[in-house]
């Protein structure tokens, strides 16, 4: 579990994120969703520990992480995984050397040791056998989906992803929503996601957090939101052509 309590994150002294609190859930994907500038991005990063909090605090399975030394933190981020918007793949390193990176960081074992646990993770997402190629010769979704193999290569307990389905189709969105969820559930694991993909939303939404203006302004399930009477909420959800059709229908 992941909790934010009262946090409050400013640039040039004006607060973009102001005084939120919301928890997040093990074994379940935990969804953040917004407005571009809403202040979604910033939280995810408040509670990643890429931006340090002004106010609050942030709270790993009852550890205050804002209050931690570096030794501290730097052992927790061994148990943390982070999808990248776009994948961030190291172009220079094929499909092998890439997922095996965080385990070359963290792990003191043999080379055979880290290729099996590469070998397992390629395995999870789909990918046997292209441990050689480029992330040049590698389709939008086979990237995003090599990226989630680097993610959860050193077993992670937390993982983060930003903007998971940002360029795919709708195909494999889809795909890369299940995996997430699968994976979540499998490892039991601590997922927060940022999106602003209504049909992610709509699939994998079992805890939803609204960011509006820098405030948690609605919280809830994929079922409750169509049900919301969240004027915001309903601004920025039913800009949504499919997400309208559904509501009409139930």
């Amino acid at each position: 579990m992941i909790e934010a309590r009262k946090v409050t994150k400013k640039f040039d002294g004006t607060a973009v994120i102001k005084d939120v609190s919301a928890q997040f859930d093990k074994g379940i994907t935990n969804l953040i969703i917004g407005q571009s500038g809403s202040g979604k991005t910033v939280l995810m990063k408040c509670l990643v520990g890429l931006h340090e909090v002004d106010n609050g605090s942030v709270y790993f399975d009852e550890e205050n992480f804002t209050k931690m030394g570096w030794k501290k933190r730097k052992s927790l981020r061994q148990k943390v995984g982070m999808l990248f918007q776009g994948g961030a793949l190291f172009d220079s390193m094929n499909v092998e050397q890439n997922v095996m990176f965080p385990l070359d960081l963290y792990w003191d074992s043999s080379y055979e040791e880290k290729l099996e646990r590469v070998n397992f993770c390629l395995m999870k997402v789909d990918l046997e056998g292209v441990n050689n190629k480029m992330p040049g010769e590698l389709s939008g979704g086979m990237v995003k989906r090599v990226a989630i193999a680097r993610a959860i290569a050193l077993n992670p307990q937390y993982l983060f992803c930003d903007e998971p389905n940002s360029g795919l189709d709708p195909i494999n969105s889809k795909r890369i929503d299940k995996l997430i969820y699968d994976l979540t559930v499998e490892f039991n694991m601590t997922t927060i996601i940022n999106t602003h993909d209504m049909n992610s939303v709509m699939e994998i939404g079992y805890n939803v957090a609204f960011i509006y203006e820098g405030m948690l302004w609605w919280t809830g399930t994929k079922d409750e939101i169509l049900e919301t009477q969240n004027d915001e909420l309903n601004d920025f959800i039913y800009t949504n052509e499919a997400i309208k059709r559904l509501k009409n229908i139930k």
